[in-house]
C-alpha cells in the first residue's frame, strides 16, 4: 500500500498534460479548497478530480472487491465514498463546480479515450 500514489498518478498526469496543452492553467492539489482537488481552475470556480475506479468504488467493470480481508476493504471503500460525498457537498456550498474523471473512461472495456475525455472536460469548463 505504501507504493500506491495519491498524487501524480498516470491518469492524472495525462489529464494535466492534455489540458495544459490546450491552454488551461490550474493549481494542483490546492489545500484551501475542500477535498484538495487534483486540478483547480480558480478563473472558472471549477475543480477536477481524477479518480481511480478501485479506490473510490466506481460501479464499472474495472472495480472488483478483493477476495481477502473483505471487511477491511468494504470499510475502506465505504469511507472513501462517504468522504467523496462530503467533499461534493462542501464544494457545492462553497460555490465550486466539480467534475470527476474516472480511470475507466481512459482505459478498460468501456473507455472513450483521453481525447474524448479532454474534449468533454473543455466543454464543461
Amino acid at each position: 500500500m505504501a507504493a500506491i500514489r495519491s498524487k501524480d498518478t498516470q491518469p492524472e498526469m495525462a489529464v494535466r498534460k492534455a489540458l495544459h496543452a490546450r491552454g488551461y492553467r490550474y493549481r494542483l492539489h490546492s489545500r484551501n479548497i475542500p477535498g484538495h482537488p487534483d486540478l483547480a481552475f480558480a478563473r472558472y470556480r471549477a475543480v477536477i478530480f481524477v479518480h481511480g475506479c478501485f479506490w473510490h468504488g466506481h460501479d464499472c467493470p474495472m472495480f472488483r472487491m478483493p477476495g481477502s480481508k473483505i471487511e477491511y476493504w468494504h470499510a475502506k471503500i465505504a469511507r472513501n465514498q462517504a468522504r467523496d460525498l462530503e467533499v461534493r457537498n462542501m464544494l457545492r456550498a462553497a460555490g465550486w463546480r466539480r467534475l470527476t474523471i474516472w480511470d475507466c473512461s481512459m482505459k478498460g472495456k468501456r473507455r472513450i479515450g483521453l481525447a474524448a475525455v479532454i474534449d468533454q472536460a473543455v466543454v464543461w469548463l
